[in-house]
């Protein structure tokens, strides 16, 4: 059986020391902020990065092109190794396209080697969730093709849980309308998504006051989670590690799980949050 390698986009948001640990390539996006552009994952820090969105910066991002998709999985082809690519949602960027376009074209330049793109239709610790267990059953020795198959029938149980508290992020993408935003903000309405089984964000639903928002994001964990282990929970943050932290509290407490990983959103998922965005991710029945 041929070495095979599992690679993702930087949209994972894990920590590049747990990536790395691992041996997890990463191949990254791109965003622009206050005229200088960076590479996700390698640029600003977390906290760099949203001290200018809360200055008024608004920043862009942009997908990644075939040509980089294909010069970024070549060299693990020329080494004589399979790939399985894990890719950023296609309901949000163009990436995925562009790592398929690249798939097709290596697979005819290498026709021996296996070159799977997993169109995760998750983004952020979503898609870092599915990397955790593709990982763990690649230590357990599945193939390739079990592996690639496991996470095409799993992805749309992967469950986004999401709360913002800055309505005009959501707002200047479309999300909401600029009316909703004001009058959001003004009686502090928190907006309540999911990601839908188009791999989109979609709001579902409000609550008023940040305590409660953190609650009920917990509890749609909770309820999406029955009759599935979890041996995981994962909890990203756009710069509001408190808030994560008891959010951390609540899962521990309601859902008994004390394997918790708690990491800042990256760069190009934070471009269109917004700093204080809140997730919280888990195996699921539905999402």
């Amino acid at each position: 059986m041929r070495e095979f390698v599992i690679t993702v986009n930087s949209t994972v948001d894990l920590p590049l020391s747990w990536l790395e640990e691992r041996n997890v390539p990463v191949i990254p996006l791109k965003y622009t902020i206050d005229g200088e552009t960076y590479t996700d994952m390698y640029g600003l820090s977390a906290k760099e990065f949203f001290a200018k969105l809360r200055e008024g910066k608004m920043a862009t991002t942009s997908q990644i092109n075939p040509a980089e998709a294909k010069a970024a999985l070549e060299p693990f082809l020329k080494e004589g190794k399979d790939v399985l690519h894990l890719a950023f949602s296609s309901g949000l960027s163009g990436t995925c396209n562009s790592m398929k376009l690249a798939q097709e074209e290596l697979q005819e330049e290498y026709p021996d080697a296996k070159i799977y793109v997993i169109d995760t239709l998750c983004a952020c610790m979503g898609e870092g969730l599915l990397l955790y267990y593709a990982l763990k059953q690649k230590a357990e020795g599945k193939t390739i093709d079990e592996i690639a198959d496991w996470a095409e029938k799993n992805k749309l149980h992967i469950c986004h849980n999401v709360t913002v508290d800055d309505l005009n992020h959501l707002q200047r993408g479309g999300r909401i309308s600029r009316t909703t935003a004001v009058l959001g903000t003004l009686v502090q309405i928190k907006p309540i998504i999911h990601m839908d089984e188009e791999g989109r964000l979609q709001v579902i639903g409000k609550e008023r006051g940040r305590k409660k928002s953190l609650h009920k994001i917990v509890d749609m964990a909770i309820e999406r989670s029955k009759g599935w282990e979890n041996d995981i929970i994962m909890i990203t943050h756009g710069d509001c590690l408190e808030d994560a932290q008891y959010v951390a509290k609540l899962v521990k407490e309601k859902m008994g799980i004390d394997n918790i990983l708690i990491h800042n959103i990256g760069t190009v998922i934070g471009s269109h949050t917004g700093p204080g965005v809140v997730a919280v991710f888990n195996m699921g029945e539905y999402r």
